[in-house]
Order: C-alpha cells, then structure tokens, then sequence
C-alpha cells in the first residue's frame, strides 16, 4: 500500500462515521501484500556499522526476503506451543532483527510486548512480571552489553519465562538460537487462514509498571494517521534515528515503511560521522529524528535527496521558535517539516509545519485536524485537557496482565493541554488537577461541538 494510496482512503471516508472500523489488517499483512507485488523493492537495511556492535552482519531485505525470514521466525515460534495470543518480549535495538521479529510474533498470532534495550534487570523483571510473558526475544551483544546474559539473570528470578531466545553470535547456553530458526530449512506455508493481528504492548514513559495494549490495526491506523502528513512515497527511504521501543518509534518507522511500501533503515547506535555518510546517500529520504536534533541541523546543507524532517517530539514539550528567515537560527533548510508530537502511547499527532495542518494550528484549534473520524478525532475539555477518538488511538491499559479491547468509539483522555497564544499552540504541558474540571470528555454519544471537537 503506499502513501498516496492510504491518503486517497483518507479522503475517501471524509464521510465515515467515527464508529466504522477501517479495515483489519496487520503489519505483516502490509509485509506480505508488497512482497508479492513488488519482492525485489527493499524493505530493511542494517547500518553499514552493526558488525562492530552485534557480531553480526549488515544486510539489506528485500520485501520478499523479508516475508520469507518472518514466516520462518513465526514457524519456529509456533512451534514452542504457546497459546494463542501470549506475550512475547522484544528486547531489540532497532536493526533488521527488531523489525521482523515485531512482524514474526504477529505472524505466529503472539503479542509483541517491546522492552527498551536501554533497560535494567530489575525493570525488565517488573515488566515481565506486570505484562505476563511467556517468552522474550533478544540479542546477545551490544556493543559492550550482552542482552542475553541480562535476560538470563531474569529468567532466574521469573518463573513464568518459559522461552527465552536470542540472535546470535555467541548466545549463551539455555538460550534458543534465532538463528536457527532463519537456517533451518525453507519456509513451509501455514495451514489454514493466518491468525488475526493480536497487537502490542508499550509501556508510557519507559515506565514498566505502566503497560499500554493496542490492536494490530490499530498500529496500522496510526501510521496511516501519520503519513497523511509525511507522504512517503513507494520506494523512499525512512532513515529513523528512533528505534521501535514504543509506540512513536514504531509508527514513524516500520509502521510507516509498511503501510507506504518504503524502505526502512534504522541507527540504532547513533555515531555523527556515520549518520552523515548515511544522510548523502542518493535516494529519496525522509529524515525520522527526535525533535531536539532539530538546533544540529539548523542552518546546515541538507542533501538535495532529502525529502522531508520529521521531529518527534513527547509531551509534554514546547515547540521551538520558527524562523524561516534564511540563515536564521532555528532555520531548517528544507520545505517540508513535519511535527510529530506523542501523547504517551496514546496517540501521534503529525502536521506539516506552514501547512493548514501545522501543529499549532491544530491543537489551537481541534476542528482543523482534517483525518477521517473513523481514524482520529481530538477533542478539547473545559480543563483543556486533550483527548482523542478513533482506531489510531484505540489504546487500553494493561491491569496486571489482563486487557479489554479498545474501542475506535472511545474517547481516550490524556493528562495534557495546549499552552496557547494568539489562539496557537506553543507548547504542550500538563492539564491543570482541579478535580472540579476533571472528566470533561463527552461520551461517544453526546453531540459534538464544533468549536471543540474536530470531525474533519
């Protein structure tokens, strides 16, 4: 599916009601439908550098390289007999391997519960604990850390861990082989119909007593969501400085790769002289970096192939001044900027800045937004305090290891607001705590006001 393709059935259900789900489909569904349409279009590639931090070496995918190493990884996890729907962790930084094994436990019907790399044992252990996971999957180097060995000390102390699997080189002993998985033979075709997408869970803030459950096509919503402003095209390159550990980095990377038929390529150890030989390389390339690199770039040649920045940004946040000046000093050289702000695992918000879509003019006035209302509706309280609706949005709080499915219909309310001037947005902040302006979310079924709630 590409970018023009999902924004032409954005335009298309203008007129949807905010109840009409779009249409069920996973990551790995959006994997498989290029792979045969397009196999030889590149999918992932490794950075040049991974061999000097992994052991392992950089590879570029194909679309149906891809497809084949996923259905092959499911097959192996298929195999541990797990019950449908489990927990599986991904302790993974953000090379090849994090982004087909998101897409093999989907495949295998599991639930991919993404644990940042950049966690302690006890953390680890409070998450596996908290979520329930059956299995984690994970690397056994990084640079001077070892994953594996960390999982293991987890396993030790969390009794319900019954798989614990990394890719190698030099996995620890008890410890399954990924690799094996990818080497032991050609991929065999699934019996029966593929298990629907059973989601993810993130956890708010790198907080592992705070996990955050959504649905596979919800994931695929959001990136929808979010390509309606980032308009990668088929073929182009995603080059993400943000790895896939939550939900911002999963949709403005592999999510929008996916759904756009583009190619993905991740840094996930972050080394200026590399980014730089990266950055020039000549192929139409949308920038995907955290919103305070933006001063480092500012004022610098960019590459002409460079097509598009995205910043993301986590609230709360304030937005940086805007000079277009040239040579001014928070000038970006380039037309196309794109703000992506995160509220939480809740919702990505993204606008084109200097567009009707800018950032500040949306969330200084909701009706602006203009996505479907079957997709994302975001609506203001008296309190100010932000909330969204919608299947990209369709997010549910994890209650030790239980879940109930998030509704599209719902409002899912947030803890911040708009700091305003002149009627736009500068910054994003928390919502004030007077216990008398809480809970002013309309329910789904009371009448929209057009001065607070968008329906675009």
């Amino acid at each position: 599916m590409s970018a023009q393709r999902a924004i032409t059935q954005i335009e298309a259900s203008q007129a949807m009601p905010a109840d009409v789900p779009l249409r069920r489909i996973g990551l790995g569904g959006l994997l498989a439908a290029t792979a045969r349409r397009h196999p030889d279009r590149i999918a992932v590639i490794d950075p040049a550098d991974k061999p000097d931090w992994s052991g392992r070496p950089a590879i570029t995918w194909t679309y149906a390289a891809a497809s084949e190493i996923v259905e092959r990884l499911a097959r192996g996890l298929r195999s541990w007999r797990l019950p449908p729907g489990s927990r599986i962790g991904l302790c993974l930084p953000g090379s090849a391997e994090s982004a087909l094994a998101i897409l093999a436990v989907e495949a295998a019907g599991h639930v991919a519960c993404l644990l940042p790399v950049s966690w302690d044992e006890d953390r680890l252990l409070a998450a596996a604990q908290g979520v329930a996971l059956s299995a984690i999957l994970t690397q056994a180097r990084l640079g001077s850390a070892a994953p594996a060995e960390r999982m293991c000390a987890v396993a030790a102390r969390y009794f319900g861990l019954r798989y614990l699997a990394a890719f190698g080189p030099d996995v620890p002993d008890g410890v399954i082989n990924l690799d094996r998985f990818v080497l032991d033979g050609p991929a065999e075709a699934a019996g029966g119909s593929p298990p629907a997408p059973a989601g993810i869970v993130t956890f708010v803030g790198g907080d592992p007593d705070r996990p955050v459950y959504r649905s596979g096509p919800s994931v695929v919503a959001a990136a929808a969501a979010h390509l309606a402003a980032a308009r990668v095209a088929p073929s182009e390159r995603i080059l993400s400085l943000i790895g896939p550990h939550d939900l911002r980095g999963l949709v403005t990377g592999l999510g929008a790769a996916l759904v756009a038929g583009a190619t993905l390529e991740a840094m996930p150890l972050f080394d200026g002289a590399a980014f730089a030989a990266t950055l020039r390389r000549p192929v139409p390339t949308h920038l995907v970096a955290p919103a305070f690199l933006e001063r480092n770039l500012a004022g610098r040649d960019l590459p002409a192939e460079l097509r598009s920045i995205t910043l993301v940004h986590r609230a709360p946040a304030r937005f940086p001044g805007r000079s277009r000046v040239p040579g001014g000093p928070q000038a970006l050289r380039l037309d196309t900027v794109i703000d992506t702000m995160a509220f939480d695992e809740t919702a990505i918000l993204s606008g084109r800045r200097g567009s009707p879509g800018d950032l500040a003019l949306v969330l200084g006035k909701p009706e602006r937004l203009a996505l479907p209302p079957s997709l994302m509706r975001l609506h203001r309280g008296i309190d100010g305090r932000l909330a969204f609706r919608g299947q990209a949005c369709a997010a549910t709080t994890l209650q030790r290891g239980s879940r109930q499915d998030a509704l599209g219909e719902t409002w899912h309310d947030t803890p911040y607001a708009a700091v305003l001037f002149a009627g736009l947005a500068t910054a994003i902040d928390m919502a004030p705590t007077d216990t008398a302006l809480a809970g002013t979310v309309p329910s789904p079924e009371a009448p929209a006001s057009p001065e607070s709630v968008a329906s675009a």
